[in-house]
């Protein structure tokens, strides 16, 4: 289960809505070993696009050399989908190289009749998907 703060929830879902129709993507970083997604880290889209996400390689290198820095860890790997659902595609599965890392899926399409925003959470493990309960709590 992913338990995340409203706060956090809500800077997710924000900037997945200000880069819409792009693609939003970014970190969640947490104390290493503590599962808690504590630092919210908006990350610019480098594909600049509305079907796929990129991080930019230099800013995903100093994002890594600063958590490591601060004995911190990815706990939260989020990006958004503009016209699909809030599930993985093949390229996301592809890309998820943090076993241990939620990875948030939040759609900005309307495609289940929900609601414009779809927010879910998976673990991708070994090209494995399995979606996880999302717990928003006001603190830990």
């Amino acid at each position: 289960m992913l338990t995340l703060t409203q706060a956090l929830y809500d800077q997710i879902v924000a900037h997945a809505r200000k880069d819409h129709p792009d693609e939003a993507c970014g970190v969640v970083a947490g104390p290493v070993d503590s599962g808690r997604p504590e630092r919210f880290i908006p990350m610019v889209n480098a594909a600049r696009s509305p079907t796929f996400y990129e991080f930019d390689s230099q800013d995903l290198l100093k994002l890594y050399r600063e958590m490591d820095d601060r004995d911190e860890e990815p706990v939260i790997i989020y990006h958004s989908h503009t016209a699909t659902e809030a599930y993985p595609s093949r390229t996301d599965v592809t890309y998820a190289n943090e076993p241990g890392a939620h990875y948030v899926l939040v759609s900005t399409a309307d495609t289940d009749g929900l609601g414009e925003f779809q927010f879910r959470s998976f673990r991708i493990v070994d090209g494995e998907i399995t979606e996880e309960e999302v717990k928003v709590v006001d603190a830990y």
